[in-house]
């Protein structure tokens, strides 16, 4: 049953449905599409809904109903069809598949967004003394500020794939206090991930990476547990400052879906903000400069 609120909100979708194909429609030209400009007779901006239906390859009664919001059967490849003619951006196609009721397709970078890198660089970098660090889709990092180095034990000699180094980096297994109780919750959100990407490679060349390298690893995946990405406490023994304890936060750019922010937020026990900030000052940095155990 559909209640009074479902109904408005129907329509409500349907009218935004009809006002954004008409402006996405205005903005196209003739000329753009291969189509003679019509000169001073065409008093229509942009295309003409006949000349979208042709374009697309569907009939022109059915543009129209669309574009009016009627209640249509819409499919994926008719609706792409539409978003090419009418030049849509990634974001505008997913926005013309909820609008038209089907579930949008997985997001992408669009070419624009693609050098956002030097402006995250600014970004982990206004979050010392804390650690933070991005990794790609495959949990390859990607950028990692001064903080992870020197408590997460980052460095240009490790793998570069943080689940993998997880694993295997005895430097951070080291200092990880609740290893153990993280490992579940680490593979858990990474079969969550490969579960959304089934026919990924990359992410089977990780699996395979992983199950290779790491038999603790490879024990917990047959457990099969399955959890979203989110929030993990930590409790790290550092050889300088003695236990910090961080709470990571995974977050996502709308703009770069295959790009992850994992931000380290100092949690009240053990005064680890304080020990944080003793790290990244001068003096901590030259204590960090001499070999200590761990």
């Amino acid at each position: 049953m559909i209640t009074r609120a479902g109904t408005a909100g129907r329509d409500r979708r349907r009218s935004e449905l009809r006002e954004f194909l008409m402006s996405r429609r205005a903005r196209v030209s003739p000329a753009e599409v291969g189509l003679p400009d019509g000169g001073a007779r065409r008093r229509t901006p942009g295309l003409r809904r006949e000349e979208v239906a042709v374009l697309a390859g569907v009939g022109a009664s059915w543009y129209q109903w669309l574009e009016q919001g009627r209640d249509i059967s819409v499919s994926p490849q008719v609706l792409d069809a539409v978003g090419r003619v009418l030049r849509l951006s990634n974001t505008e196609r997913r926005h013309l598949y909820v609008l038209a009721g089907l579930n949008p397709p997985a997001a992408e970078v669009e070419p624009s967004k693609r050098d956002m890198c030097e402006g995250l660089r600014r970004l982990i970098d206004t979050w010392m003394p804390y650690p933070a660090h991005i990794m790609d889709r495959y949990y390859n990092c990607v950028l990692y500020n001064d903080a992870a180095a020197t408590v997460l034990g980052m460095r240009p000699e490790t793998t570069w794939n943080c689940i993998l180094d997880f694993f295997t980096d005895p430097l951070y297994r080291s200092r990880a206090r609740n290893w153990e109780h993280n490992a579940r919750t680490v593979v858990a959100q990474f079969r969550a991930t490969c579960a959304a990407n089934p026919d990924d490679e990359g992410f089977q060349q990780v699996l395979a990476d992983l199950t290779g390298a790491s038999a603790e690893f490879a024990a917990l995946w047959e457990e099969r547990d399955i959890e979203d990405a989110g929030q993990i406490r930590k409790e790290l023994d550092h050889p300088l400052v003695g236990l910090l304890s961080l709470e990571s936060t995974a977050l996502q750019v709308p703009a770069r879906p295959d790009l992850t922010i994992v931000l380290h937020t100092p949690l009240e026990e053990a005064n680890t903000a304080a020990k944080l900030e003793w790290l990244a000052s001068p003096e901590g940095r030259r204590g960090a400069m001499y070999p200590v155990a761990g």
